[in-house]
């Protein structure tokens, strides 16, 4: 049976009991893994792209379809410099207390992995080590033609200055190494998801809302398995329903909790 705890309109800390519930069955798992999303890093200033105010209310989801990169290269990266702009602007974002938490879980041999929907990098930049990156990485930039990846920060400076698209020196054109709408997940990345999902013993579903295929599976594949489902989402999620435990809080304020139990 689910047990949600779920704070009131001011959302106070979350309680003794569900964190002392999920400590226990991290303590007891022989693996365990989290799922995070969005509201993992919101707190470290990066806009999520979804529900009120998000960064798909000021952009459309469309111009960053694949056809579109293949049809007209030079558009497609006009907008994606305004929307690296109205993602990032002029923030540097750091970790934030979700984040080293689950470094932190992962250090106590609590954590097996990290799946994330996040390309900002920040799992990485806090110290987890197994981290994997369901959607890729706003980090680096890939040749579509001979497969070349380097830092991406360069090739936007020269996109910046008018060098659209920019090219590789084999001349085919640099693509933001993150999945676009229109193409599937990476099967490396996806398979071993699925895998350590199956495997879990806990998983850990954090600031996701779960509406997004075919990551929003990898709860229900956990749960189908046997783990012990954790939702933690300030809103409802799809998954709820199969989850043992849903909490509504703050995750840098959950996570840090488990922390201190463990």
């Amino acid at each position: 049976m689910t047990v949600v705890f779920a704070p009131a309109a001011l959302r106070p800390p979350v309680t003794d009991e569900p964190l002392d519930a999920v400590a226990d069955a991290l303590r007891d798992a022989e693996t365990a893994v989290a799922l995070t999303g969005a509201g993992v890093s919101t707190a470290s200033g990066i806009p999520s792209f979804r529900g009120e105010d998000g960064v798909w209310d000021r952009h459309d989801p469309m111009d960053f379809h694949r056809r579109r990169l293949d049809a007209d290269p030079a558009e497609f990266w006009a907008d994606r410099l305004s929307l690296r702009e109205s993602i990032y602007g002029d923030l540097d974002p750091e970790p934030n207390a979700a984040h080293e938490a689950l470094a932190q879980l992962e250090a106590a041999g609590r954590l097996d992995a990290v799946l994330t929907q996040n390309i900002d990098g920040l799992h990485d930049a806090a110290g987890t080590e197994r981290v994997v990156e369901l959607h890729g990485t706003h980090r680096e930039v890939a040749c579509d033609d001979c497969g070349d990846r380097r830092p991406a920060d360069p090739v936007f400076e020269r996109a910046a200055d008018g060098d659209l698209p920019p090219r590789c020196d084999c001349g085919g054109v640099y693509r933001p190494a993150v999945v676009l709408f229109g193409e599937a997940l990476p099967d490396v990345a996806m398979n071993e998801a699925q895998r350590l999902a199956r495997d879990s013993d806990v998983f850990l579903a954090v600031g996701s809302s779960l509406s997004v295929r075919p990551a929003s599976l990898l709860p229900k594949i956990a749960a189908d398995s046997g783990a012990t489902l954790v939702v933690i989402n300030y809103d409802e999620t799809p998954r709820d329903g199969d989850a043992d435990y849903v909490l509504r809080s703050d995750v840098t304020r959950a996570l840090p909790g488990l922390v201190e139990r463990i």
